[in-house]
């Protein structure tokens, strides 16, 4: 089949820096000799300038997000961004990006996937929808489902809110972007030898060389290596290794060039989780389907299973490798024009199996009712995963800084030229083999699997989406009290989508027109054009703090996860438009104590548009659904006092569907895998004696799962709080030796639950980590 459619719509790993660093130029005496012993004239005598350079950032707090789309600091800059730096990160012992993401309150992996389905890489959530598209690298799109490492990240910028302007099409509520280690001009070396609960092992190394500092190059290499296992689950392991080398050429130069690349290599273990049998909640999978049905309610006050228990097989994988290459060219015309461009190539290539298990009537079986040890848990979803994704993009950033009369701009405007593939194959569903079923209080993950010779059956879908964009920002100073913000972003795509399915059985009274095993081939086309913008004013009460309002739109059009569809109930159909979002946010920034410490809050409304529904009259699909988040976000970071850092967020939000069907199990109109509420803090405190202490808490809001038609599975999962402690001791100028404990309660909680509720991510036990900091 053939579908095509065309619109057109108008569319610094430093450590602490300092206070200040004061560069002064003596002064030549003013009594300076002649060669004839004599003074020089006073009329001859100068003063060298005397210029006091200083820094109010510190290991918490950055003063701008680090794209160049954003020229204000943050405190000027009308929009929720959190930037969690490098220094927090390392305090936490946060080994990935979603460990690093429990620094912004109400985002994080809540979801696990649906039925047999489980989320590979960083499935995040954030503001009530799946982020996990506008994941950005140093302000490229970074595809592929792997799990981020942070060894080679300098800092995170999470933006909240709108996100069209900036990256185009993309999640609906934000993006976030990894801003990745350069090569500076200092000699120094730094590693991180980490071993802890679970069998943690693990090294990292930082590597900064000066080549030649008259020509401003150096070299700069990060190395990690890691062989764990997981202190919440038997069985599962997170092996990879990696290594990114960076060169710099020109640095504090006119002309800057870095060339840099990353490479990623994951042998991984993953992980199917565990039944939610006994969870609150849970009842008998049974219903009545005939007069002779047995329900099972003794299922109803079953016991919980161990969270470690592992029901897939020693022959799971998760093989990723990840390669990306980048070169970067910076170059400053004058003071007040500046060019930057991008050139990236990145591949991800991934290899997946787990054995999967969903807790139905069928699958669970009670053959003695009395005897639990007898129970036993079907695990017949092999699931797997064959996936490539590569990106080849260039991208163009020039800005310039003038006035016009009273008015002082900083323009920026750009454009990008993107192509992205994503290719998925398919597998002979015998060829993966078949397991025994599982015992479900006592699994054995070493159960011989029968007929295992993975084989392609020649099914596949490959993905293609070419993006051609520009954009243009103004940032505008009226006087010392107003800032106004616009800007605007076109994007015109080409996207591809070929496949070839194969016919499946028909049910019973159709008409079976091909034969079983029919390859069907699909080959389906989209272009459009279509615009964001955004706007912004924002006043001064100080020079130190605003008060602003934002207002702002995103688009996703059909084909953003690389799939078009011809079904009628399908967003992918390029019949439709695109998904439209508007954001709403007013808001303030306070800094204080010497702008150290930062205090933000805002108010916003997200609304989502265009979703696909289905009409209950005519049974017709319609562009009718909406969706709404409402909410309200409070941050604090920065330096209280001298060696007393803290990093807090809370928020809250009340989200619905305003137009179409509910998305939760439990029938409350609110959005699925989205925490009402959320708290999230961090707090050190360094003492004379070189002991530094820290700690935090998180709390995550009650959260509703999303729903598919699983009888007796949890519709709901409770609240929860975990603590963490620091302790961090200087041996000596070399050394510091690092303790982390986790969750000190030993809290037992639910982190994340699948769409079906069969299954669900237990939360991380007491545990503990050592580090050993060394440094030259």
């Amino acid at each position: 089949m053939a579908i095509k459619s065309r619109k057109h719509a108008p569319t610094r790993f430093n450590q602490h820096i300092g206070a200040a660093l004061a560069v002064m130029l003596l002064p030549v005496a003013a009594q300076a000799a002649d060669p004839a012993g004599q003074s020089a004239p006073a009329s001859q005598q100068t003063l060298n300038e005397i210029k006091v350079v200083g820094s109010k950032e510190n290991d918490f707090k950055a003063e701008k997000a680090s794209s160049p789309k954003y020229t204000e600091e943050l405190v000027n800059t009308a929009q929720t961004i959190v930037v969690i730096k490098k220094e927090l990160i390392e305090q936490q012992g946060a080994l990935t990006l979603t460990d690093a993401l429990r620094n912004t309150p109400g985002v994080g992996t809540f979801f696990l996937g649906e039925n047999g389905n489980t989320n590979t890489g960083d499935a995040v959530y954030m503001r009530g929808f799946d982020a996990s598209g506008s994941i950005y690298v140093d302000g490229v799109r970074d595809v592929g489902s792997i799990s981020r490492d942070v060894f080679n990240i300098e800092q995170i910028d999470v933006l909240k809110g709108p996100a069209g302007t900036d990256s185009g099409r993309g999640s609906p509520t934000g993006s976030i972007n990894l801003v990745s280690k350069t090569a500076t001009m200092e000699n120094k070396f730094n590693s991180l030898l980490t071993a802890g609960s679970g069998k943690q092992k693990r090294a990292t190394a930082d590597w900064n060389r000066i080549i030649d500092a008259d020509s401003g190059t150096a070299f700069r290499l990060n190395l990690m290596t890691q062989d764990s296992g997981n202190p919440a689950r038997d069985e599962v392991k997170n092996k990879r290794w990696a290594f990114a080398p960076t060169v710099t050429f020109g640095i504090g130069k006119p002309t800057r060039i870095t060339a840099s690349y990353l490479h990623v290599d994951q042998n991984n273990v993953p992980d199917g989780f565990v039944p939610t049998i006994g969870l609150p909640g849970y009842s008998t999978p049974d219903t009545i389907t005939s007069t002779n049905k047995v329900i099972r309610t003794f299922l109803n006050s079953a016991a919980k299973v161990d969270p470690k228990n592992f029901y897939g097989s020693t022959t799971d994988h998760d093989k990723v490798k990840a390669d990306m290459g980048t070169l970067r060219i910076d170059h400053d015309f004058s003071p007040t024009v500046q060019f930057q461009n991008t050139t990236r190539y990145g591949k991800t290539k991934q290899d997946y199996l787990l054995t999967a298990f969903m807790g139905s009537t069928a699958n669970l079986k009670t053959p003695v009712a009395t005897d639990p040890s007898t129970w036993t848990l079907a695990r017949s979803l092999r699931t797997v995963k064959d996936q490539e994704n590569t990106i080849l993009t260039n991208q163009t950033v020039l800005s310039a800084q003038f006035d016009t009369g009273v008015l002082k701009h900083s323009v920026v405007a750009g454009a990008e030229f993107t192509s992205e593939k994503q290719t998925n194959y398919s597998y002979v569903p015998a060829s993966l083999g078949t397991l025994p079923d599982a015992n479900l209080y006592h699994p054995n993950p070493r159960d011989p699997v029968t007929g295992y010779q993975p084989v392609r059956n020649g099914a596949y879908s490959q993905g293609e989406v070419n993006t051609q964009s520009a954009y243009v920002f103004d940032t505008i100073k009226f006087g010392d009290k107003w800032i106004f913000n616009g800007g605007v972003r076109f994007d015109h795509f080409n996207t591809t989508y070929d496949a070839i399915t194969l016919q499946t059985a028909v049910a019973q009274g159709q008409v079976q027109k091909l034969p079983v095993g029919t390859p069907i081939p699909a080959h389906i086309t989209l272009n459009d054009t279509f615009a964001n913008g955004k706007i912004s004013a924002l006043y001064k009460p100080t020079p130190d703090s605003s008060v602003y309002a934002l207002w702002a739109t995103s688009k996703a059009p059909p084909g953003t996860n690389f799939t078009l569809s011809t079904g009628a109930s399908s967003a992918q159909n390029p019949i439709y438009d695109p998904q439209e979002t508007t954001t709403k946010e007013i808001g303030t920034k306070w800094d204080f104590l010497k702008q150290k410490l930062s205090l933000s809050a805002a108010v916003y409304q997200t609304e989502v548009k265009n979703e696909v529904e289905q009409d209950p009259i005519d049974l017709i699909y319609y562009q009718t659904g909406k969706k709404r988040v409402q909410g309200i976000e409070i941050g604090m970071v920065g330096e209280v006092m001298p060696n007393w850092l803290v990093s807090a967020g809370y928020t809250r939000m009340n989200t619905s569907v305003k137009s179409g069907k509910v998305v939760t199990a439990s029938g409350v109109n609110n959005l699925s895998y989205t925490p009402k509420q959320a708290f999230t803090g961090w707090t050190s405190y360094t003492l004379p004696f070189g002991l530094k202490i820290g700690g935090g808490a998180r709390y995550v809001g009650e959260m509703l799962r999303g729903t598919d038609g699983a009888v007796g599975t949890p519709a709901r999962v409770d609240a929860y709080w975990v603590f963490d402690a620091m302790a961090t001791y200087t041996v000596n100028k070399n050394l510091d030796l690092q303790l982390n404990a986790y969750n000190l309660a030993d809290k037992t909680y639910v982190a994340a639950i699948n769409k079906s509720g069969f299954r669900y991510t237990p939360g991380q036990p007491r545990s503990f980590s050592l580090t050993a900091n060394i440094k030259f």
